[in-house]
């Protein structure tokens, strides 16, 4: 399995509070099968994204955990009016291991109108933003339709694994299968900030997508197409849940 999705990197935002933490999540996760970690640290107004600084961190949590699991860096991109500005300068910044994806959060308080153009503009610019974790974005939660609109617009959709087991609650847990159903979840990773309550584990998330959607779905989400996603490929054209989207 490979995570796409992980505030693993030490004392950089309000994830892995130390090395030891880090360290630890490596480890957790190794065993539950995640063979590949994105560590991908917030890039908003309270976190500055230095992405030299960030890589030299990656690069000695790769000695300190002897490779295992691989680790990438990619960042939790807050769809901000200066961060937009400046992904549009310098995508490879801010992309997954400098692929044409990117992880866009929205915002929890307003999501309006213009994202969808921002998002299209993001396109045009040869990026492939992956949505993260809408069926735990307030507003969104009410307005799912508009989801499904971003992902025919050529967007991905990231969801949170520990939503398919209950940790965000009922709403969540039922926005998500709502995704699901529709063929607009792409990606399923761990968003995991710790050892605790959010783990860096996509084990369980997998037995519970293979319940509701099968086996080749499960595989899919956790496998397949984040895979596809570290490589800088198009998403499995064998996936039912592959949207038309292409790096360059």
């Amino acid at each position: 399995m490979i995570d796409i999705h992980c505030h693993i990197l030490p004392a950089v935002d309000d994830g892995a509070a130390s090395w030891e933490v880090a360290v630890e999540m490596c480890k957790m996760a190794a065993r539950d099968g995640i063979e590949h970690i994105v560590a991908t640290p917030h890039a908003n107004n309270r976190f500055p994204y230095d992405r030299a600084r960030l890589a030299a961190l990656l690069k000695e949590l790769e000695n300190k955990v002897n490779g295992r699991p691989r680790l990438s860096l990619g960042c939790d991109f807050h769809l901000s009016y200066d961060n937009f500005l400046a992904v549009l300068e310098h995508p490879s910044q801010f992309t997954i291991d400098g692929t044409g994806y990117l992880l866009v959060e929205l915002d929890d308080y307003s999501v309006p109108a213009s994202v969808s153009g921002n998002l299209e503009r993001l396109i045009s610019a040869g990026l492939v933003p992956v949505i993260t974790h809408p069926e735990r974005n307030p507003i969104l939660l009410g307005e799912l339709e508009r989801v499904i609109e971003w992902v025919d617009q050529g967007c991905l959709v990231q969801v949170t694994a520990n939503s398919f087991t209950g940790r965000w609650g009922d709403r969540a847990a039922s926005a998500a299968k709502w995704l699901l159903k529709r063929e607009a979840v792409h990606v399923v990773a761990s968003d995991a900030h710790g050892i605790g309550s959010r783990p860096p584990l996509l084990g369980e998330a997998k037995l519970a997508i293979t319940t509701l959607a099968g086996e080749p779905i499960a595989k899919a989400l956790v496998s397949d197409n984040p895979q596809a996603i570290v490589r800088g490929e198009k998403l499995p054209s064998h996936s039912r849940l592959c949207a038309h989207t292409s790096t360059s």
